[in-house]
């Protein structure tokens, strides 16, 4: 028998922003579910420094993540808004079955005040409408993973 656990790769810890003591100002940086499993490129903070992002493959920023720390201002990941679909199921056991066919599809069921929230695309709307599930189309913040990301 093969044993493959050995080949998953491991998610990387960025420093959070509550290690940071030094910093006198935090700004923070809006990046969707996407643009959070980018870590090399260039982003542009609200405040209109680059910052240049150059993390280790694997590394996963979250909300809260350190990004950079420059001349005392710490500049912090946060969910930016993002088109979702608040689902609102109402009972049990409907709330069990869209959890699942989400599931089926690979995308994250992210539990949001009195609303289950999932990224909007078409198939995600075709689904959800097939389902007869209440859900409403929204721009909020996002904390789950992307719909192509799969767990590693």
């Amino acid at each position: 028998m093969t044993r493959l656990a050995h080949l998953r790769r491991s998610i990387l810890p960025t420093e959070s922003v509550n290690e940071t003591a030094s910093a006198s100002t935090i700004v923070r940086v809006p990046l969707t579910a996407v643009d959070r499993r980018r870590v090399r490129r260039r982003v542009l903070a609200p405040d209109g420094v680059e910052l240049k992002l150059a993390f280790p493959t694997g590394t996963v920023l979250t909300p809260g993540s350190l990004l950079a720390e420059l001349d005392g201002v710490a500049y912090v990941v946060d969910a930016a808004p993002e088109a979702v679909a608040a689902i609102s199921p109402r009972t049990i056991q409907e709330a069990a079955a869209v959890a699942h066919a989400v599931g089926n599809l690979h995308r994250d069921f992210v539990p949001d005040d009195e609303a289950f929230l999932v990224l909007w695309d078409a198939p995600m709307e075709l689904l959800l409408t097939r389902s007869g599930v209440p859900f409403e189309r929204q721009t909020r913040p996002f904390h789950g993973r992307s719909g192509w990301e799969h767990e590693t």
